[in-house]
């Protein structure tokens, strides 16, 4: 935290950018970045197998806000939340509220690697949103990117790779769609940032969105609260979740974009089913098949299209 800060009195200099000026800084946050979002998929199965999809989900997020509101306050944003608390609160439903409780629900069938992969469509629908939205319409490279991209997805979900043990190929579709449509969620509320919350201080929109997030969960979690209450595992798995995983995160990657900017930052997806696929295999032994490989290569190589971080040499001559 104190790093952005120093940021803050190195941008007015025109001399070299913050990412130019510490190279390895930014690339230390990229991979502790990719480790703790990657480690939340670990602890969202464990929670779920007790707590359920949405008080997981819930308390993930009532725990994030309890940590990142004294920050914020501290730092003398209350006014700016206070200011914009409408917009924050419905991006909250978007950004973490819906996506977090569907990835809760899919992590009941599916196992933390393949929910991971699927999450590495987030830029690509972000994209799909942005073209709606703002009519950036995607062209060469990024739209032979988005169809390799969902390409990808469906030729993960044509097989029952990456289920738990007795569940149905009904069930793993149901998972599956859940997944793309937390992506969407994403997109949605990456689009919504921008359109209404652009100069927003970064921590005033990280708080406000878990705070609406908290409310807009708050009444379902009530109502589906496990009957026996769970154990200690579970807690400190969701105690993970809310401080390390989501909390710490989101002041990382935030972090991340002042120091390396937004397109080096998006890279992080890239990193997030390598750790969760490690984990679920040492934590829970979750089976990595060769076919869950292949096919996280393919989103991958449509995500990195569809986002332009890699473009096709022919494509972009003919760009020129």
């Amino acid at each position: 935290m104190t790093t952005t800060n120093n940021n803050s009195t190195v941008a007015p200099s025109p001399s070299p950018a913050p990412a130019a000026l510490a190279p390895k800084a930014w690339l230390i946050d990229l991979v502790l970045l990719g480790a703790l979002w990657g480690a939340s998929f670990l602890f969202m199965r464990i929670g779920a197998a007790e707590f359920g999809a949405l008080p997981t989900a819930a308390v993930r997020v009532v725990i994030a806000a309890l940590f990142l509101l004294p920050i914020a306050l501290l730092r003398g944003q209350g006014p700016s939340i206070a200011k914009h608390w409408k917009a924050s609160l419905t991006v909250g439903i978007f950004n973490s509220g819906m996506p977090f409780a569907l990835f809760c629900f899919a992590l009941l069938t599916i196992n933390t690697g393949l929910a991971a992969v699927l999450n590495a469509t987030t830029p690509m629908f972000g994209a799909l949103v942005a073209w709606a939205w703002f009519r950036e319409r995607p062209n060469g490279s990024r739209l032979v990117g988005l169809v390799i991209g969902f390409a990808g997805v469906a030729m993960l979900a044509s097989r029952s790779a990456g289920l738990h043990a007795g569940a149905s190929n009904h069930a793993a579709l149901w998972a599956v769609l859940a997944c793309l449509a937390a992506c969407l969620c994403y997109g949605i509320s990456a689009s919504a940032t921008r359109r209404h919350l652009s100069g927003v201080p970064a921590l005033t929109t990280a708080t406000g969105s878990q705070i609406g997030a908290s409310l807009f969960l708050a009444l379902p979690a009530i109502w589906l609260w496990p009957a026996q209450m769970p154990s200690l595992r579970a807690w400190l798995a969701l105690l993970a979740l809310g401080i390390a995983c989501t909390g710490v995160a989101y002041i990382l990657f935030f972090r991340l974009i002042e120091r390396a900017g937004p397109a080096r930052a998006l890279t992080v997806t890239f990193l997030v089913p390598v750790f969760a696929l490690f984990y679920g295999a040492v934590f829970l032994g979750e089976q990595i098949t060769q076919w869950m490989l292949i096919c996280a290569f393919v989103i991958v190589c449509g995500v990195a299209l569809s986002t332009g971080i890699v473009k096709l040499p022919s494509l972009r001559k003919a760009a020129g």
